[in-house]
């Protein structure tokens, strides 16, 4: 995986997202054949509550620790559901002209399973137009880039820095550092950074 998507993945997680990273999209070609046209670098979804529990032993649950909260800079509400479909660059944040594709926003939504087939094409016009849609059940849906360089004018969808992504994963980390000195970390992102951290902090 792309060090960039691996980064805005475990970005996500923390975030409280469900993620699926380079999902590839297949399309029908001539005389019954078939191609991948592009892959989506990341898709996401969050639900309501969504947040990190960590649990006394026992029974009780009086004395769990619920770890909450999303980045600012996602703008998404605590209350509502919310699914992201993401481009991810080292350069400038944006989203190509592939991405804005119908055929790819269609078989987005579909694998979200988020609404309707018959209700896809509105949600996807939306999408191009706004950079944001939302479903009959009130999901949110939102387009968004990231990258190490963000568009000086708005570019109709949200943008997020790779810096600041860097910057608010630190964070996270020493702000729940003793949840996480302890945790075996598999995600490589997450990982590299808890490893810096506990270097400049020497022995605990």
């Amino acid at each position: 995986m792309d060090n960039a998507v691996t980064l805005v993945q475990a970005y996500l997680r923390l975030n409280g997202y469900f993620t699926i990273t380079e999902f590839p999209i297949v399309e029908a070609v001539k005389y019954g054949g078939h191609r991948t046209a592009t892959d989506i670098d990341v898709m996401a979804v969050r639900f309501p509550g969504a947040g990190r529990l960590v649990t006394q032993s026992g029974k009780r649950s009086r004395h769990d620790r619920l770890i909450t909260g999303v980045d600012p800079a996602l703008g998404v509400s605590l209350d509502d559901a919310d699914m992201i479909i993401g481009e991810v660059k080292e350069g400038k944040a944006q989203i190509n002209q592939g991405g804005r594709e119908p055929s790819v926003l269609r078989t987005a939504l579909v694998r979200f399973g988020c609404c309707h087939e018959e209700k896809v094409s509105g949600m996807v016009d939306s999408l191009i137009q706004h950079g944001h849609a939302q479903t009959h059940h009130g999901h949110k849906i939102r387009l968004v880039a990231f990258g190490s360089i963000l568009p000086e004018s708005n570019p109709g969808y949200i943008t997020i820095g790779l810096g600041h992504i860097i910057d608010y994963v630190k964070g996270y980390l020493e702000e729940n550092w003793d949840v996480f000195r302890v945790t075996e970390l598999k995600d490589p992102a997450l990982g590299f950074l808890s490893t810096m951290i506990k270097s400049s902090r020497g022995p605990s």
